[in-house]
């Protein structure tokens, strides 16, 4: 699957922001060819909102364990719930103690710097992990609606009522 394709299916889900930053906006050039991912459906990026998933596209300080800087090489990141990180991974988001092979192209792994805030992470989703990305990407858009929706709180957005 593709970057592209995936960045088509995200921008298909109702409600959702796809931010892919690019020479001459307002990004650092560090972020320029990345994808951030957020539920936005007045089209606004949230100001006070992680994306609940991105794509990169080239090591960065700190996080080179992937080995993105060669041409083609790509990871898709996704914020999941304990229950699913666990029955991914197979350990625990805060007790993570295997070594891993950060660099692997279409495996689920535990992001190499955010695991433990229950991040996940698949560089060049191929024909093995590529269902499972969406999945994981639409269950996390979902999640983002439903953390959107508590904090606008009930009626919010409603006219008011005349009485």
């Amino acid at each position: 699957m593709s970057m592209e394709q995936i960045i088509a299916t995200v921008r298909g889900f109702d409600g959702a922001l796809v931010v892919v930053p690019a020479p001459g906006g307002d990004f650092p050039e560090a972020a320029w060819g990345d994808a951030f991912f957020y539920y936005a459906p007045d089209g606004r990026m949230p100001r006070n909102v992680q994306p609940y998933g991105t794509i990169v596209t080239k090591d960065q300080p700190g996080d080179d364990a992937s080995d993105l800087d060669p041409p083609g090489r790509w990871r898709v990141n996704v914020h999941v719930d304990r229950a699913t990180f666990r029955d991914l991974i197979g350990e625990e988001p805060r007790a993570l103690g295997r070594r891993r092979d950060y660099a692997a192209a279409d495996r689920v792994l535990p992001h190499p710097v955010y695991g433990a805030l229950g991040w996940i992470c698949v560089v060049n989703p191929g024909a093995r992990t590529a269902g499972t990305v969406v999945r994981l990407l639409r269950d996390a858009h979902d999640a983002a609606r439903a953390r959107f929706e508590r904090r606008r709180g009930p009626g919010a957005g409603e006219p008011p009522r005349s009485g």
